[in-house]
C-alpha cells in the first residue's frame, strides 16, 4: 500500500496502462511540456519522460504538423493546441482504429466544444456499425465550483447520464480514483471521468481543497463500473452523494449523529451504471432519502435516482426524497455567493433535521 493523493493515483492508473499496453496514449493541453503543469491539475507531469512526450501540435493552412520531437511513432503523451474539438476528433478516429486515448481537459466545462464528437460520434459509432466498431476512449473531466465563475466552474455530469453509448464516472478516493480509471481505460466503450477540483490533492493547491489521500495498492486492480460505495453506516436517513459532497454530508452526519439522527451515506461512483440495488437495500432500513449533488436542481443526476425509486421502491419511502442541489442558477464569481449556491455542510445537516421528523 501507499499513500497517495487522487492526482497522484490517476497519474499511477494511466501510467500502469500505458506500460500494460501500447495503444494507451495521453492527449491533451499542457499535458507535459517543459516548465508545464501536466494538465490543469498536474496528473500528467513527468509521463512524457517515460513515454515521450511531442512539444506541440502546430496547425499549418489546416494540416497538423507535430513540432519538437525526433521521433513521433514514440510519442505517447501528445500536447494540444487550446482547440477542444480537435482533442475529441483525434480521440474518436485513434480509438476507432485501435488506440485507447486518453483526453484531459483543463476544465469539464469545455465538454461543451466536443458535444458532436462525443454524443453523435463516440456514443453511437457501437450502435450504428451492429458492434463491429467500438470507440475505447476516456476523457477526464476537472469539475466543480472553485471561485473561477459560470464558464469554469459547472458540475456536468447530467449533460451525459442522458447518454445511450457513455459510461459516467466521478471517483472520489484515491482508491477509487486508481481502480475506476485503469477499469476505465480497459473499457470497449467511451468514458467520462469527472474529477472535482477541490479533490485532487496535487502540487496546485486550490482555495478550499479538501485532504483526500489515501491507501492505494501498489498491485494492479480495477473497480467494476455499477458498484456504490457505503462510506456509513446510519439506520434514520439515506443520503446518496458523490464526489465533493459526500465528505460534506459525512460532515453534516458526524454533527446529526450527536443529536441522534443516524445517516447512512452512498456513494455512486458511477452513474452510468448506476446501483440502484444497494440505495434499495439502504431504504430498506431507513426509509427516508435525501440525495446530495453540486449540479443543479432541475434534470440533476439525483432527479433520475428519485424518478427511479418513485417508478420501483415507492413502498420503501416513509417521506418524500429530499434533494440539497446548487438552485438553478449559473454558478457565481463572487466567492461570497458561490459558497450560498453549492450545498453546504449546514444545508445538508438543516435538510436531514427537516426528514427525520417527517
Amino acid at each position: 500500500m501507499a499513500i497517495m493523493s487522487i492526482a497522484d493515483a490517476y497519474k499511477c492508473a494511466i501510467q500502469e496502462e500505458m506500460r500494460r499496453d501500447s495503444s494507451v496514449y495521453c492527449i491533451g493541453e499542457d499535458e507535459d511540456i517543459p516548465g508545464g503543469m501536466g494538465g490543469a491539475f498536474t496528473v500528467t507531469k513527468g509521463l512524457g519522460e517515460e513515454f515521450g512526450a511531442n512539444v506541440r501540435v502546430a496547425l499549418d493552412g489546416g494540416n497538423f504538423e507535430l513540432k519538437g520531437t525526433e521521433n513521433i511513432g514514440d510519442d505517447r503523451v501528445i500536447n494540444t493546441p487550446i482547440s477542444e474539438i480537435l482533442i475529441a476528433g483525434v480521440c474518436v478516429g485513434s480509438a476507432m482504429a485501435g488506440m485507447r486515448p486518453v483526453a484531459d481537459l483543463q476544465y469539464g466545462d469545455f465538454l461543451f466544444c466536443m458535444m458532436d464528437q462525443l454524443v453523435n460520434q463516440a456514443a453511437k459509432m457501437c450502435y450504428m456499425s451492429d458492434g463491429k466498431v467500438h470507440v475505447p476512449m476516456v476523457m477526464r473531466a476537472p469539475c466543480g465550483a472553485t471561485n473561477r465563475g459560470a464558464q469554469h466552474a459547472q458540475s456536468l455530469e447530467s449533460y451525459f447520464i442522458h447518454v445511450p453509448g457513455l459510461k459516467v464516472i466521478c471517483p472520489s478516493t484515491p482508491y477509487d480514483a486508481k481502480g475506476l480509471m485503469k477499469q476505465a481505460i480497459r473499457d470497449e466503450n467511451p468514458v467520462l471521468v469527472f474529477e472535482h477540483k477541490l479533490l485532487y490533492g496535487g502540487k496546485r493547491k486550490e482555495a478550499g481543497q479538501l485532504s483526500a489521500a489515501g491507501e492505494v495498492p501498489e498491485t494492479d486492480y480495477t473497480i467494476p463500473f455499477g458498484q456504490a460505495a457505503v462510506r456509513r453506516e446510519g439506520k434514520d436517513i439515506t443520503i446518496v452523494a458523490n464526489m465533493l459532497m459526500w465528505y460534506k454530508a459525512m460532515q453534516a452526519a458526524e454533527e446529526l449523529e450527536a443529536e441522534g439522527i443516524s445517516c447512512e451515506i452512498i456513494d455512486p461512483r458511477t452513474l452510468v451504471p448506476f446501483d440502484y440495488q444497494t440505495v434499495t437495500r439502504s431504504l430498506e432500513k431507513t426509509g427516508k432519502l435525501m440525495i446530495i449533488h453540486e449540479d443543479t436542481y432541475t434534470g440533476g443526476w439525483g432527479a433520475q435516482l428519485a424518478s427511479w425509486i418513485a417508478e420501483n421502491a415507492i413502498t420503501l419511502l416513509d417521506a418524500p426524497v429530499v434533494r440539497v442541489t446548487a438552485p438553478d442558477t449559473p454558478i457565481p464569481f463572487c466567492p461570497a455567493l458561490e459558497s450560498y449556491v453549492v450545498p453546504s455542510k449546514q444545508r445538508i445537516a438543516d435538510a436531514a433535521r427537516k426528514l427525520a421528523k417527517l
